[in-house]
């Protein structure tokens, strides 16, 4: 069981031209996104958060359970859910504005078990900086390490949300002693400083930089840096290509039976460029698109492949 804890909202995508045009309500959020992904993909999986009783809620939770997403650990409450209002530029990236004073998801709080049988537990996003929640999300984070369970980050920075800057880079190094895989875009590792090597010796087992259409880049321990190209596909937009390669990731280790750092520094060459080209052919799917629409496990061939 592959646990994805984080928020789950509502992204306003604009459907046309123009900030405002045809804004049509898509179901997201990165750790969410990430939880479809892997239950798509096949993976066992579990979401863990807090959404609103709410009609978006509700929503939410179906789009969770029709890919077989185990949402019997959500939270719920009478506060609204989080919007997201997306901008698409020409190149189909998005940026976002959001609407999150008061929200369901803001008051999570730490369970006292994750469900039985947990190999793996994915943080990120949203619900590592918005209070009281992101102590919370960060308490589940510590335990779930403390507890010898396969942890993976993707910090996937939203500088609008973020009031102090320097004080979340300091956060985020603090976390990185609880974290075993680090995935991050290129944009990101540029927003927090420093580097790869500084990560890794801080506490990951591996760093994962994703470099939009043109690929992906692992750093190991061991000093290896290995990369893989893009998959060219025509893009109709990137919402949700980074979630995309979290699960793939996950996924990909979880058929090789290799969630833990010894496994991940066993995996040399020809383990890592099979499971980062899976992770970019299954964000190419994403990328052909419109919204967060992850690939289902028979649109990239045998699991066995990797």
């Amino acid at each position: 069981m592959i646990v994805v804890a984080g928020e789950a909202l509502i992204d306003l995508v604009p459907q046309g031209p123009g900030a405002l045009a045809d804004l049509k309500p898509a179901l997201g959020g990165g750790p969410y996104n990430t939880a479809v992904a892997l239950g798509r993909l096949g993976s066992p999986t579990a979401f863990c958060s807090r959404t609103s009783d709410d009609a978006f809620g509700e929503a939410l939770l179906d789009g969770l359970r029709r890919a077989g997403v185990d949402v019997s650990g959500v939270q719920r409450g009478p506060e609204p859910t989080t919007l997201a209002v997306a901008t698409i530029d020409a190149a189909g990236s998005a940026a976002y504005s959001f609407y999150v004073d008061g929200t369901a998801d803001r008051l999570f709080t730490a369970p006292d078990t994750l469900p039985a049988g947990t190999r793996a537990v994915s943080f990120g996003t949203c619900s590592l900086v918005l209070e009281p929640g992101a102590s919370a999300y960060e308490e589940l984070m510590r335990g779930a390490a403390g507890q010898g369970l396969f942890t993976a980050l993707d910090p996937n920075i939203r500088a609008g949300l973020i009031p102090d800057a320097d004080a979340y880079r300091a956060r985020f190094k603090s976390w990185l002693p609880s974290v075993t895989l680090l995935k991050l875009s290129a944009e990101d590792a540029a927003w927090l400083g420093g580097s790869p090597r500084e990560w890794l010796a801080a506490g990951p087992a591996a760093v994962v930089v994703t470099r939009g259409g043109d690929g992906l880049t692992v750093f190991t321990r061991d000093g290896g840096e290995l990369s893989v190209p893009g998959e060219k596909v025509d893009v109709v937009d990137t919402i949700g290509a980074g979630d995309t390669v979290n699960a793939a990731l996950l996924h990909g280790l979880a058929v090789r039976d290799a969630l833990s750092p010894e496994a991940l520094a066993t995996l040399g060459t020809e383990g890592w460029t099979r499971l980062l080209r899976f992770a970019a052919r299954a964000a190419a799917i994403t990328c052909s698109r419109a919204g967060a629409e992850p690939p289902y496990a028979a649109e990239l061939g045998e699991p066995t492949a990797l």
